[in-house]
């Protein structure tokens, strides 16, 4: 909320994205749906933790991803959700990065719709009860398309 109502800055829209996409790949790699909510804290930590080194916070993420998709092959992760939130990861993180290197409004329009259609992934692990808590994906859904229409619709009134 105070995002949406002090102006959305395109970074902090791309970061959510890409780090929601993270904890789901976290809860895949390791089997455990609850760690989806623990990789919430760690996601942000490793976005700061980057930023003070003086790494963009998308290195650190993907450094980060490529950690958890190592651990899943070799604790032997079940492939599809491994490879489904791998892929997940990459392409909202992809669309992430491209927009905060296009001009601002063009950015946050594309941060915005990454951010909203990731609810669309929320929705479909709530329905089928996978991968991550249902709680987890309720409140991503919360979060995502508020947060991503607000960046739409700020971008487009300027």
């Amino acid at each position: 909320m105070f995002q949406i109502v002090t102006g959305v800055a395109v970074g902090a829209v791309a970061i959510t994205v890409a780090a929601a996409a993270s904890c789901y790949l976290a809860a895949a790699a390791l089997g455990r749906p609850w760690i989806g909510w623990a990789a919430i804290p760690v996601a942000s930590i490793v976005v700061t933790v980057s930023e003070i080194a003086g790494i963009s916070w998308w290195v650190g993420l993907a450094g980060f991803a490529a950690v958890l998709v190592v651990v899943g092959v070799l604790r032997r992760a079940q492939i599809r959700p491994l490879t489904a939130q791998g892929l997940a990861m990459l392409g909202f993180s992809c669309v992430a990065v491209v927009a905060v290197l296009v001009a601002p409004r063009l950015g946050l329009v594309l941060a915005g719709v990454a951010l909203a259609s990731h609810a669309a992934w929320d929705y479909v692990h709530w329905r089928r009860n996978t991968v991550v808590p249902r709680s987890l994906a309720e409140f991503c859904f919360v979060l995502d398309i508020p947060f991503g229409v607000a960046a739409i619709v700020l971008a487009i009134v300027g």
